[in-house]
């Protein structure tokens, strides 16, 4: 592990947004977070700290982080991408993050769970037959899990999306149904597309699960450019009944950046997570990336309103008439932000309270096993 350079009189962003909330739309209370009516009226960089590519632990190399969630107990739970076939079993992890308002002092990682599949049995190391990305805290002590699956124009390659109830150990306990049209059919006519499904997550106070597509599906138009944006499903999911639920349409903008003259790959964003703040509003993560350039990082509030449109019985968004989720800007980071390069950041928690009563936010970035990237973590304090 190393410790990243520490941010010198990190300056307060103030933002053009103020969120109010009032009891009935307190703060979440699910994955060890605080309750109690909160504003955010600014962010304020904390510090960042890095474990550098190639750490092992156990034996197994420590990377691919997609997914955070603080536990009640005040650790976190991290979910590797990790697919099987090119670094082990599919696995998780529970760290250890000790911060204060001046500096991240230590990311300790504690244990790694392998996941397993019905039979019991931890999934397989030698293929791939998931994509996990997100991990939240159940509110009865057992984990959420979303994959994106994989695609494959082998049938015995292709495994569908999903989103999972697991226990501590790693265990599977149920899936949720999700509905067909997330799936992968071709990649090119219909469906989900490779790569491009279930990495955000959710609970909300209520207990309600929440997922999302990265990008848009097929039905729904082209994904993102450097010329125009593209629309997302946001997904709810009954806890209570394993069925889904409602719909709302994300709206997602063109990307910033292009890649550099000597990039190798297309400019790229997506929307890789979602935070609960209440029972209808998010704290969203935009990541985009230009290759030979960098990552841009813009975290949103969306907010599912009493007349957003459920659009779960809309085959295609393309042309339809709907109100989607309304998006408001709260932090836009560039490239080099304070001091700061920006890794691939996919995962958000809440974290625990400052000695002043201040809340905080944890972001961690996926490192995709590269050389040339870090497994961050950022930490925010949350100004009223």
């Amino acid at each position: 592990m190393n410790k990243a350079d520490k941010v010198r009189s990190p300056a307060s962003v103030l933002l053009a947004l103020v969120l109010a909330f009032g009891t009935a739309t307190g703060l979440a209370g699910c994955g060890g977070s605080d309750d109690g009516p909160e504003t955010i009226g600014s962010l304020r960089l904390i510090g960042d700290y890095s474990i550098r590519t190639k750490t092992l632990f156990d034996g197994v190399e420590f990377g691919g982080i997609s997914g955070l969630d603080r536990a009640p107990d005040g650790s976190y739970w991290a979910i590797s991408d990790e697919r099987g076939g090119e670094r082990g079993t599919p696995r998780f992890y529970n760290l250890g993050i000790q911060f204060d308002d001046k500096a991240i002092q230590a990311v300790t990682i504690r244990k790694m769970v392998t996941l397993k599949g019905r039979d019991g049995q931890p999934l397989p190391s030698t293929r791939r037959t998931v994509d996990p990305e997100g991990i939240r805290v159940a509110p009865n002590g057992n984990l959420y899990v979303s994959s994106e699956g994989n695609f494959s124009t082998d049938p015995a390659s292709l495994f569908q999306p999903f989103v999972r109830e697991i226990k501590v150990d790693g265990s599977f306990v149920r899936d949720f149904e999700t509905p067909a049209a997330f799936n992968y059919v071709d990649n090119t006519t219909s469906g989900g597309r490779n790569n491009k499904l279930f990495e955000a997550l959710a609970v909300t106070p209520d207990g309600s699960v929440f997922t999302a597509n990265e990008d848009a599906l097929v039905e729904d138009g082209p994904l993102t450019t450097l010329a125009a944006g593209s629309v997302i499903r946001v997904l709810k999911l009954d806890p209570a009944t394993g069925k889904s639920g409602a719909q709302y349409a994300y709206q997602l903008p063109k990307i910033p950046l292009d890649k550099a003259a000597s990039g190798s790959f297309p400019p790229d964003n997506g929307l890789p997570e979602l935070l609960a703040v209440s029972n209808n509003e998010f704290i969203a993560i935009e990541r985009a990336f230009a290759d030979g350039v960098g990552n841009t990082i813009r975290l949103t509030r969306a907010t599912i309103e009493p007349d957003t449109t459920d659009v779960r019985s809309f085959k295609s968004l393309v042309g339809a008439s709907y109100k989607p989720m309304k998006r408001e800007l709260l932090l836009e980071m560039p490239v080099t932000y304070q001091g700061v390069k920006l890794d691939n950041i996919e995962g958000i928690s809440w974290g625990p309270r400052l000695a002043n009563g201040n809340r905080t936010l944890v972001l961690v970035a996926d490192n995709n096993f590269a050389d040339n990237q870090v497994t961050q973590f950022l930490a925010f304090e949350v100004r009223p």
